[in-house]
């Protein structure tokens, strides 16, 4: 479960209530899926914005993803941390800001695996870093690093009734 917000503010310009977080909690149990693409935006180094699809899976009360170190997505996390994860969840566009840094620790990579597993894809971990028989293209050849990614803020607008905008912060 993705950790509680600190606070919330509403950004709806039409007078609808606040977006409660629970709605995008109930909508995330979606994900993984190959029918609701998430996109990771990252900062080239030149300040230039690049975007990727990825698949990822929330553990713990984080988000992973997996990349192959080099791919342009990994090699810009190495210099600049500060990403994005945009979804167009059931009911509720969704656009999560945070750092997100590679983890080589056994025990989230086992953890993390065997959740991506249950979703389907044949992965396990291969010393500090994720190998199975196939991947997204974007991912880059095997092996692929796990990614945490640790959420900071949140945008979300309803897509269906009750209609609202809002904006979360998390404790650092």
């Amino acid at each position: 479960m993705l950790p509680t917000p600190i606070s919330a503010t509403d950004l709806n310009s039409y007078g609808d209530a606040e977006l409660p977080w629970s709605r995008v909690l109930e909508a995330m149990r979606a994900l993984p899926s190959p029918e609701t693409p998430q996109f990771l935006g990252t900062v080239r180094p030149d300040g230039s914005p690049h975007a990727a699809g990825v698949g990822s899976i929330e553990h713990a009360g984080n988000i992973y993803f997996t990349s192959g170190p080099a791919t342009l997505k990994s090699r810009n996390l190495a210099a600049n941390p500060a990403c994005t994860l945009s979804v167009r969840l059931p009911g509720v566009d969704l656009i999560l800001q945070g750092d997100a840094h590679r983890t080589t620790d056994a025990g989230e990579l086992d953890a993390v695996t065997a959740l991506f597993r249950d979703a389907g894809w044949p992965c396990e971990r291969d010393g500090d870093a994720v190998v199975a028989p196939y991947s997204a293209q974007s991912a880059g050849p095997p092996p692929w690093h796990l990614y945490r990614f640790v959420l900071r803020a949140a945008v979300g607008v309803a897509l269906t009734e009750p209609h609202g905008a809002t904006r979360w912060a998390f404790s650092p």
